[in-house]
């Protein structure tokens, strides 16, 4: 299974109401709900996958801009 994590990050992200960030939410609730029980070990997995390159990333990010901040 290859489920597209980044493209519902992003709409949430841009989500211009609570309103529509809760349907979006609904709209991968409603998703995993219709997976059965291997497919939805295997999206919990890509999952933990996901978060855990984005938590990475925003580390990265986040060191890289630290570093350029002048200290006094």
């Amino acid at each position: 299974m290859n489920f597209d994590f980044k493209s519902y990050h992003l709409r949430g992200i841009h989500a211009e109401t609570l309103e529509e960030k809760q349907k979006i939410n609904q709209e991968l609730k409603d998703f995993y709900n219709s997976l059965t029980e291997e497919d939805k070990r295997l999206f919990n997995l890509e999952l933990q996958k996901f978060l855990a390159t984005e938590m990475g990333r925003l580390g990265s990010d986040y060191q890289a801009i630290k570093n350029q901040v002048p200290t006094e």
